[in-house]
């Protein structure tokens, strides 16, 4: 850190303290080298983690209801604690799995789930990037190489985004990893009473917002076509 700082000529807003012997960490690492330099860098390891049924490391989890889609195919991620917890307190039945699938997977509007577990329970999108950027810079202090952090990014706001890779590179990160954007497609509500749950975040009239228009130009989906690479395109190393 003190190297990065005097690299930058920029004084880092995070503060680190050495509590244990490291010197002796250093000296070996000097003397012997690593094994492999990829222990000295973290990665959130998304699709590893789901197939372990884990939240991918460093990350907080995407959401708890979503379809993740690779070459093999589309599957459903399912918070298996959040599940656990509501029937602890006898909340989980049908109506409520249709109340999550019809918000895509937040429980942040579903005022029958206790306000703690609403905390608890807060999908990646809805945690403010800054904080996990301060978390990021926390654990930078002691990483030589880097850091996969994903950004989460739920608006089409280009200068508030701008001011989160500002926040990030005051903060002492080297690198950010992907954008993460709230993807077009949500969860398949064919069995969701729509009626019930009143007016659903799908539009079924045409009609978009000035938003939805812009950020599906930037995207290229307003008229169907894209640059970017599609999941079955073999030559994509990150749709793998």
């Amino acid at each position: 850190m003190e190297l990065l700082a005097d690299e930058r000529d920029y004084e880092i807003p995070v503060e680190f303290e050495e509590r244990l012997d490291w010197e002796r960490v250093r000296e070996h690492v000097a003397d012997q080298g690593m094994r492999n330099s990829n222990t000295m860098a973290i990665a959130p390891t998304a699709t590893i983690s789901t197939i372990a049924g884990t939240t991918p490391s460093i990350e907080p989890m995407y959401s708890n209801l979503y379809v993740k889609s690779n070459v093999t195919g589309d599957f459903t991620v399912v918070n298996e604690r959040l599940v656990s917890d509501l029937k602890a307190r006898d909340l989980w039945d049908a109506e409520m799995l249709d109340r999550i699938k019809y918000h895509d997977g937040s429980i942040q509007e579903i005022e029958s789930i206790p306000s703690d577990l609403r905390e608890l329970h807060r999908g990646a999108f809805e945690i403010d990037p800054r904080h996990q950027i301060r978390l990021t810079a926390r654990r930078a202090c002691w990483i030589d190489q880097s850091q996969s952090h994903n950004v989460f990014f739920p608006s089409s706001d280009g200068q508030l985004l701008d001011d989160i890779y500002q926040f990030a590179w005051e903060h002492g990160l080297k690198t950010t990893y992907y954008l993460r954007t709230l993807g077009a497609s949500q969860i398949e509500k064919s069995t969701v009473d729509m009626a019930e749950y009143g007016k659903t975040q799908t539009r079924t009239d045409g009609t978009r917002t000035d938003d939805e228009t812009r950020a599906s130009d930037e995207t290229g989906t307003n008229d169907g076509t894209t640059d970017v690479p599609s999941v079955e395109d073999p030559t994509c190393d990150a749709c793998q």
